[in-house]
């Protein structure tokens, strides 16, 4: 059964996709078997795989909506080694249509029962807002990897987020755990980054990965080129950053998977 992460934060810019398409590139390069989910409206995902999130079709709105299935909308990002279920500005009104449907917030983990068997992690690229999109994924999801960015207002949102994931495993995915929490566009040189980051550390202890993602150019650029940065510039500090987050993702999942043995 695939390990199902949902990577949320209703704040925008906080570097969800870039984490995303990352770290699946990265988990792929690790010999992982990954699908990336693109549950934005903005499809940035779809595009940073190298896609045109315009020509796609079918696409992740059609699954949503019951014409067809995960399977056959899902593409191989070949050079990357992952796959992907596209998204695009379609999500908009598949969204309005979940809202009048029954058991709307179920409709994604329903959807993954058939097809979460023949991967070992499932990623969940969210919106960045806390709407029917989100929630999905938060119930369709194992656990929540949220990208915070060190910087004042960052923990003001986080509390947002938290109250959701809580509501949640209150009422629809009580097995829902917080996978950890990742510091990204972080800078060593900037002193508040700094603060925030003890604080982070502070409150949630060892649900904060080690691994640091940092401000860096080639990482920032890799999008515009359609490839995750490890196939843009795989020397870059931002795809050894991503391989080393992947690593310890892996880590925390054979201990904990040892733990459960003992």
């Amino acid at each position: 059964m695939a390990n199902i992460i949902a990577v949320a934060n209703q704040k925008g810019g906080v570097g969800k996709t870039t984490t995303c398409v990352n770290l699946a590139a990265s988990l792929a390069a690790s010999k992982q078997r990954v699908l990336l989910i693109d549950m934005d409206p903005q499809g940035n995902a779809t595009v940073g795989s190298g896609f045109d999130k315009d020509e796609l079709q079918p696409n992740n709105y059609d699954v949503l909506m019951g014409e067809c299935s995960i399977r056959e909308a899902t593409v191989g990002v070949e050079s990357a080694g992952y796959d992907l279920l596209p998204a695009n500005g379609d999500l908009t009104a598949a969204e309005v249509a979940m809202m009048e449907a029954k058991g709307r917030e179920q409709l994604l983990r329903r959807l993954l029962a058939g097809v979460d068997t023949g991967y070992d992690y499932i990623l969940l690229d969210c919106p960045p807002s806390l709407n029917i999109l989100t929630v999905n994924a938060l119930v369709a999801a194992h656990r929540v990897m949220i990208p915070i960015q060190c910087e004042y207002y960052a923990l003001e949102g986080l509390t947002a987020l938290l109250n959701t994931i809580r509501r949640v495993q209150q009422t629809a995915n009580p097995d829902l755990e917080i996978e950890g929490l990742v510091r990204t566009m972080f800078d060593p040189r900037n002193n508040l980054a700094n603060q925030v980051g003890a604080q982070l550390i502070q409150h949630f202890d060892d649900k904060v990965y080690r691994t640091m993602i940092p401000r860096n150019v080639r990482l920032a650029e890799a999008p515009s080129h359609g490839k995750p940065a490890l196939q843009y510039d795989r020397s870059s500090r931002g795809a050894i950053a991503y391989m080393a987050l992947a690593s310890e993702i892996l880590r925390r999942q054979r201990s904990a998977t040892a733990a459960r043995a003992s």
